[in-house]
C-alpha cells in the first residue's frame, strides 16, 4: 500500500504525538502505512511526489490562517506556507485530502473563501453535527445518523461555502462543519480523530492559548469525560479505506 502522508501542524510534541497516535488508531493505520511529517520541525522534502501517497491527512493546530502575517510566529508562517504550497496540486488533480480543523481553513482560504473570526467560532467542547442532503449521499457519510456529536474548538471559521464545494455537515453554531471539493478533497471543522481522552490532553496543553478562560479548564475536562463521541472516527476510517491504494 502507498503510505498516507500525515502532515502535522502542532508545535507541541505531546499534542502532536497524541494526535498522530489517534489518527493511526481511528483510521485503522499502522506506522508503516503512513509518512509522518511534523512541519514545525522539518520542511516538506524537496521533490515530494503526491502520486507516491494514497492521500494526504492534515491535522489540527493552534494557528489561524486569518491572523495577520505580522502576528504569526516564524514557525506558524513556515507551517502554513508548506501546507498552502500543496493545495494547488491537490485541488487541481483532486488528490485525496482530509483536512481536520486547521485543514478546513487551509482549503477554504486556498479556494478564495473568507476564513475569519467574524462569526461561527466554537468554544472547546462537543457540538452536534447535522447531515445535509448532499451529506447523506457522500460515501464517507452515507448511512450515518442524521445528527451526531463531535469535538470542536476553534477561533476562526469558514464564513461562506467556498466556490466549487459541496456542503456535507453543519452545526447550529457553525454552518460549515464538513465540505468537499471535487470528488476527493474533504475538510472538517471538527476533529474526526478526537475522543474524550485526547481532548482532555489538548485542554491542558492549550489552556493559555485563548481558546477558553484558563480557570474553566477543569469544567471543560469534566464535560469531555461526560461525552461519548465515537461516530466522527468513522469518517477518518472510511477515508483511509476508500483511498488506500497500491
Amino acid at each position: 500500500m502507498k503510505p498516507f502522508l500525515v502532515l502535522q501542524l502542532r508545535p507541541e510534541t505531546e499534542a502532536a504525538d497524541d494526535e498522530f497516535a489517534a489518527i493511526l488508531a481511528k483510521g485503522g493505520l499502522s506506522p508503516d502505512q503512513v509518512r509522518r511529517i511534523r512541519l514545525d520541525a522539518e520542511p516538506l522534502p524537496a521533490g515530494l511526489e503526491l502520486d507516491a501517497c494514497s492521500g494526504v491527512i492534515v491535522g489540527g493546530g493552534p494557528g489561524c490562517v486569518s491572523d495577520p502575517e505580522a502576528a504569526k510566529s516564524p514557525v506558524e508562517r513556515r507551517i502554513e506556507a508548506a501546507v498552502m504550497g500543496l493545495m494547488p496540486e491537490i485541488t487541481a488533480r483532486d488528490i485525496p485530502y482530509l483536512g481536520c480543523c486547521y485543514g478546513i481553513g487551509i482549503l477554504a482560504h486556498h479556494l478564495g473563501a473568507e476564513v475569519s473570526k467574524r462569526r461561527y467560532s466554537e468554544p472547546v467542547g462537543a457540538t452536534t453535527c447535522h447531515l445535509t442532503e448532499e451529506g447523506r449521499l457522500d460515501p464517507l457519510l452515507a448511512g450515518l445518523p442524521d445528527s451526531f456529536r463531535a469535538f470542536v474548538g476553534h477561533k476562526e471559521a469558514v464564513q461562506a461555502l467556498p466556490p466549487g464545494c459541496v456542503h456535507l455537515l453543519s452545526s447550529d453554531p457553525c454552518p460549515f462543519q464538513m465540505i468537499r471539493y471535487g470528488a476527493n478533497v474533504y475538510a472538517t471543522q471538527f476533529h474526526p480523530e478526537a475522543d474524550s481522552a485526547g481532548f482532555e490532553l489538548r485542554i491542558r496543553i492549550y489552556r493559555d492559548r485563548g481558546y477558553f478562560p484558563p480557570e474553566t479548564a477543569d469544567d471543560l475536562v469534566a464535560m469531555c469525560r461526560a461525552e461519548d463521541v465515537r461516530l466522527p472516527e468513522t469518517i477518518l476510517r472510511r477515508f483511509v479505506a476508500r483511498y488506500a491504494c497500491d
